[in-house]
């Protein structure tokens, strides 16, 4: 495989990089809708299967809740969190969904729970604080939690044309992190899409257990 990315210019990340990012999904929350919302990763079904009985699940970056909505109608309670307020509103919207404002670093205070769905979200931190983000989920989560996990493959970090922050990973570095951090890592499923920029871009999907 050739990941799309590395040939991409690499930007210096701060709080402005997060803060761009957020107004792009606030921007576009309808776009992003149209584009996704009934989209289902391949792994739902066995990452539903894998999770405690009567546990929390924590969709971190929930965008619109199209996930959370399919989470709460298979009998799970649910946190939905995402850092743009127009994508928590949608996500509010769906019945049994309890969705909340909240970054990657309010992940501490979201209390434990039975099973932790990132969905192409984890992609927009920095690189350099993907460990500890990953480091605390593997605190809040009950053992033998599953987590899934979606990421761009590729290298660096860059800026896309609408202003958004991305992180790429190669999948043995993705590996190494996730095991860092306390989690073991199951297969892992690759394949090539658009975005919402309209980029077409290699990504890699993967379901870890305790």
């Amino acid at each position: 495989m050739n990941p799309r990315g590395n040939g991409d210019a690499v930007h210096s990340f701060d709080g402005t990089g997060m803060k761009g990012t957020i107004e792009v999904y606030n921007r576009m929350a309808d776009e992003y809708v149209n584009l996704f919302g009934e989209s289902v990763p391949a792994e739902f079904e066995e990452f539903i299967g894998s999770v405690p009985p009567r546990s929390t699940i924590l969709d971190l970056g929930c965008g619109p809740g199209h996930h959370a909505a399919r989470m709460a109608k298979a009998g799970f309670d649910v946190l939905a969190v995402d850092g743009s307020a127009e994508m928590v509103a949608r996500a509010s919207c769906h019945d049994g969904v309890n969705a909340m404002h909240a970054t990657f670093d309010d992940i501490p205070t979201f209390g434990r729970v039975g099973g932790i769905w990132a969905s192409f979200s984890l992609l927009h931190a920095p690189r350099a604080d993907l460990p500890r983000h990953l480091a605390a989920l593997n605190v809040i989560r009950e053992p033998g939690s599953p987590l899934f996990i979606g990421m761009k493959l590729g290298g660096g970090e860059r800026t896309d044309r609408l202003g958004r922050h991305y992180s790429y990973y190669s999948e043995d570095e993705l590996r190494t992190m996730l095991v860092d951090a306390g989690f073991v890592p199951g297969a892992a499923r690759t394949g090539v899409g658009k975005g919402l920029s309209g980029d077409v871009e290699d990504w890699i999907t993967m379901l870890a257990h305790a």
